[in-house]
């Protein structure tokens, strides 16, 4: 459910509701893989989960070149920074367990969950922006929750198969709001 960019006109719509029905086919391909991957730290799963906070990565600079010339971008740097430490972080603790993976994964979700629900409430003119503040909230309090969930005797990755798949569905329905909210020419 990891982020955004900020506030742009209408122009920057489709653009951003293209990027965001990519990041909603990532997230369900991405968690059918893990859920598929299994709940151990095996190479497949160490690799899917470096990969989502990259492929965020990717994202946030996909955002921000189409929403430079809208505006500021701040909220994308800031995911784009946070997203890189959750990679590289996630790649160091996947030596270390699960629970170590989980208490990375927790920390930048209520990090990135944060930016997302700032940079929504800034995008809130140019509409379908409500799923977006929605999930980033829903983000700070999964990744209380994987924090939590760490500490569990048999700790297991497979809640980050159910977060990635309701940030891509919340994704999905902001690409259609945005449609909604894009005046037809």
């Amino acid at each position: 459910m990891a982020s955004t960019a900020s506030a742009g006109p209408v122009g920057a719509t489709p653009a951003l509701r293209r990027l965001y029905v990519v990041r909603f086919a990532f997230a369900i391909v991405w968690a059918a893989l893990l859920l598929v991957s299994g709940s151990e730290l095996t190479v497949a799963a160490r690799l899917l989960l470096f990969l989502y906070p990259a492929f965020d990565v990717a994202a946030a600079v996909v955002d921000a070149r189409s929403a430079r010339a809208a505006g500021p971008v701040r909220g994308l740097y800031a995911n784009m920074a946070v997203s890189v430490l959750a990679a590289v972080g996630v790649a160091v603790a996947g030596a270390s367990g699960v629970a170590d993976v989980l208490r990375v994964w927790g920390a930048w979700a209520v990090a990135s969950g944060l930016v997302q629900l700032l940079v929504g409430v800034a995008r809130r003119p140019m509409g379908g922006q409500w799923p977006m503040i929605v999930s980033g909230g829903i983000s700070v309090l999964a990744g209380a929750s994987f924090i939590r969930s760490a500490s569990q005797d048999t700790p297991s990755l497979t809640a980050l198969a159910g977060y990635a798949t309701l940030g891509g569905i919340f994704f999905l329905v902001s690409a259609f709001r945005l449609s909604r909210s894009t005046p037809r020419s």
